[in-house]
């Protein structure tokens, strides 16, 4: 029988967590190391715990040497008798709770933590409002008629953030998203002359943040209200040590925080941020639940909006809402107060009627395929197209065209503009056709085409032309995580003499010396997850020549929705297929603990 530690199916990290958890148990069961193991290893995949009744007695068969789990019975009483483990509430490395499901603890801390002060928010006594004066208001920032038919779901957005200390608004590119969130934050100013709010706008990543700016500069034709941070500069890190400096002791001094692209924000970092608010601030978090979630663990947004859900509100909410907008939003069975707190926006209006790259996306979110397919192979359509046999031949072409624009000289703000209408999305970082693979293939295809100086024998990864993705935040310099930069020779110096530029705040540019850079990669390509929070007028989306875990539906429909005008997708057949009907299942406890069921 193969030892399961020699089953290539775990890191180093998780035989490590394995050991010290059978050290400091003394267990002989290998049951106990192997759980160990097996927890270390979902939290690296995103899961928060491990449900072992779903596990037990069955097969890990994802390579070559599949593993045998134990039987249930045996499993659950050798972890409920070892003292490293212990019951919800005890500080034991491990946490096993009622539901079977096994935790490192400072997740189910962690889970604990914003699934009660969630909860407590919701049932808090909503603000006083005066009913009259929020509808006149209301009216005045929604001039335009409600639609003849349907309902006006950015005005009921604006009611129900009005009226809780706690609301969600979700929905799909183009619905309005920002907007609604400038006229919810015009209309609190409003309601307030003498001492207006204190509004704080946050978002996961630097280039989301400066997304939200540019949105809200256009959204209230003016600079946008409030300040806008990342979550990780808002909270204020303590270096060395995964605390911030703001938290329940030390909360943020706001009245309203705006978190956009809030589906990208772990359970973890969430916790913490809900740590820090002050219990009368308004949270409003923002973002399309059906994109892919956070890289670390949870998918706090899925499972606070509850899975499969149909949105519906309370009878009195309804009541609330009518008399505030008089839209007559519906209600049903299993509305409670969390469902009270959630919009789900449901016009887009970024694309046309009957744009295709709409139609796929819908399509792909229903987990149609056999639709998708039929959407990418229509020859007529003119902002969707589809290479069904990926090979590096064929991208080629497409790669030129995008590329086509792109320079080792010139002006640094038109090469910047001009980076921001044309991506590579790939599934994968390494292989063939993943980022690393396909940045190499352009750059070998833009070199022989003279656009970018470029020889893969020096050992200097620089070169005029190169366009990097930060990927981490230096608050000293103020470059942050999703920050892209290109790089040229200084227009006023010595042709050798390369600097980095990157968009400053407002108009213009920065410039940096290369080594002074945080931790950074080449960006013709990027993976999906980190092309969340931005949009290209072109997309490329290349998925591999083979299977992978990673390909689900939420992957292929954030990849999708970055596209605004033009989208092509590389992939076989068979393999996109099975990506738009396999969906992401992430384990956790969080929705049991809101909605309390599974």
């Amino acid at each position: 029988m193969v030892d399961w530690r020699d089953t290539g199916l775990f890191s180093a990290a998780d035989l490590h967590f394995a050991r010290l958890i059978a050290r400091l148990a003394a267990a002989a069961d290998e049951g106990v190391a192997l759980a160990a193991a097996l927890v270390s290893r979902a939290a690296a995949a995103g899961d928060v715990c491990l449900d072992l009744n779903r596990l037990a007695g069955g097969n890990l068969s994802e390579n070559a040497s599949p593993l045998t789990l134990p039987p249930a019975e045996a499993w659950l009483s050798a972890l409920a008798h070892c003292p490293a483990v212990g019951r919800p509430g005890e500080r034991r490395p491990l946490v096993l709770d009622h539901r079977k499901r096994l935790y490192l603890h400072r997740y189910w801390e962690y889970e604990q933590r914003l699934a009660c002060a969630l909860r407590a928010r919701v049932r808090s006594a909503p603000p006083e409002i005066d009913p009259a004066q929020i509808r006149a208001a209301i009216r005045r920032h929604f001039p335009e008629p409600p639609p003849a038919e349907g309902i006006d779901w950015q005005q009921v957005a604006v009611a129900v953030g009005l009226s809780k200390r706690f609301a969600v608004i979700s929905g799909g590119p183009g619905t309005g998203k920002t907007f609604t969130v400038s006229r919810l934050i015009a209309v609190c100013e409003e309601l307030a002359p003498e001492r207006p709010p204190r509004v704080i706008l946050a978002a996961p990543t630097g280039k989301a943040a400066a997304r939200l700016v540019e949105s809200l500069r256009r959204a209230g034709q003016g600079a946008p209200q409030g300040e806008v941070f990342t979550l990780h500069r808002l909270l204020q890190p303590v270096a060395g040590t995964p605390l911030f400096r703001h938290h329940a002791a030390n909360p943020l001094a706001v009245d309203l925080l705006v978190v956009d692209e809030a589906s990208m924000v772990d359970l973890a970092l969430m916790a913490k941020l809900v740590d820090a608010l002050p219990p009368e601030a308004r949270l409003i978090l923002v973002g399309d639940k059906d994109q892919l979630a956070s890289v670390e663990a949870g998918s706090v947004l899925g499972d606070i909006c509850g899975r499969g859900r149909t949105p519906v509100f309370s009878p009195a909410m309804a009541g609330r809402v009518r008399e505030l907008t008089g839209q007559a939003v519906p209600t049903g069975e299993g509305a409670g107060e969390l469902a009270d707190c959630i919009v789900e926006l449901q016009t887009g209006r970024r694309f046309a009627a009957g744009s295709a790259i709409a139609e796929l996306s819908r399509a792909v979110n229903r987990g149609d395929s056999q639709r998708a397919i039929e959407i990418l192979a229509r020859p007529e359509a003119e902002t969707v197209a589809w290479l069904e046999a990926p090979a590096a031949a064929g991208l080629e072409p497409i790669v030129s065209r995008g590329y086509g624009h792109h320079a080792a000289r010139g002006r640094p703000a038109e090469l910047l503009e001009g980076l921001e209408r044309f991506r590579i999305l790939c599934a994968h970082r390494a292989g063939a056709f993943g980022a690393e693979g396909v940045n190499r293939l352009t750059e070998r295809l833009l070199s022989l085409r003279e656009k970018i100086r470029f020889d893969p024998r020096r050992a200097s990864p620089w070169y005029a032309g190169r366009p990097v993705l930060i990927t981490r935040n230096d608050y000293g310099l103020g470059l942050f995580n999703g920050d892209t930069g290109i790089t040229l020779p200084d227009p006023d110096g010595a042709p050798q003499e390369l600097f980095v530029f990157f968009p400053a705040a407002g108009v213009g540019v920065r410039r940096f010396l290369p080594y002074r850079l945080p931790e950074h990669e080449t960006v013709f390509a990027m993976t999906v997850h980190k092309s969340q929070g931005s949009e290209f007028d072109e997309v490329l989306l290349v998925l591999p020549d083979r299977d992978s875990p990673v390909l689900t539906r939420e992957l292929i429909y954030t990849a999708l929705t970055r596209a605004r005008k033009r989208l092509t997708v590389s992939a076989d057949r068979a393999l996109l297929s099975a990506a738009i009907r396999r969906r992401i299942e992430r384990t956790s406890g969080l929705q049991e603990a809101l909605w309390g069921e599974e």
